[in-house]
């Protein structure tokens, strides 16, 4: 009798173990999703405006999801040639140089620190 009670035990600690495990891959997929809409929103703020098409063309594609984790990517759909680009400058075709219009890197660093937070806020709720 005493084994019954045990494995009864080891049985509701586990499923309890598994209920939060899928509620917390849940809040850290909700945070995942988040940052990649901030940093596309940020980038598209501070990106360089001529036309404004390349500050549009910013999105945010789901590349991986499994049932524990998620995986984007933010990235310029039609315009990508221009990312590194602007980014870090460029030769001119008749010498010189264009000068850097960085607006990626201080995003994705901004996006590092929030998602990490995000995650410890959701985390730090069960």
């Amino acid at each position: 009798m005493a084994n019954t009670k045990i494995d009864n035990l080891a049985n509701e600690i586990m499923e309890g173990l598994k209920e939060y495990a899928d509620l917390a891959s849940d809040d850290v997929k909700k945070a995942v999703r988040k940052a990649g809409n901030t940093v596309r929103k940020e980038i598209a703020a501070s990106a360089p405006i001529d036309t404004g098409k390349y500050a549009k063309s910013w999105s945010v594609k789901k590349t991986k999801e499994t049932s524990n984790s998620l995986e984007v990517t933010v990235h310029s759909k039609n315009r990508y040639q221009l990312a590194h680009l602007l980014e870090h400058g460029h030769a001119k075709r008749g010498g010189g140089r264009v000068a850097a219009r960085p607006h990626i890197a201080q995003t994705e660093q901004s996006a590092v620190e929030t998602l990490e937070s995000e995650i410890a806020k959701a985390l730090g709720g069960h």
